[in-house]
């Protein structure tokens, strides 16, 4: 199992989320292609109902505990509560800009 889909399990069975996209964005850095460095994670999830940003990002971080310590050099966290995704974006999230290819980088 690779990285990306560890974390999208681990992430998906501790907090039952309403949306999840995990991104690895290492394509997009001086790494090999094929690497699982860099991720960014948008997490929706009524758990995070009265939380602060701080203890949202310290319980994704401790879900995640091993890959962050042995596979995973940067990890971007966006965590919001159902009613704060809905609000700041609807109901359907955005899709993707297209790199049209940027960014590959060439072993």
């Amino acid at each position: 199992m690779n990285i990306q889909n560890t974390i999208e399990d681990k992430l998906t069975e501790h907090f039952a989320p309403e949306f999840l996209e995990v991104i690895n964005e290492s394509s997009q850095h001086n790494v090999p292609i094929g690497s699982e460095t860099h991720f960014k994670v948008v997490l929706v999830t009524p758990r995070f109902a009265g939380q602060r940003l701080l203890h949202r990002h310290k319980d994704v971080n401790k879900v995640l505990k091993d890959e962050i310590e042995n596979h995973i050099h940067a990890l971007a966290l966006h965590t919001y509560t159902d009613q704060e995704w809905e609000r700041l974006y609807g109901d359907a999230p955005d899709s993707p800009a297209c790199l049209g290819g940027a960014g590959r980088k060439v072993s």
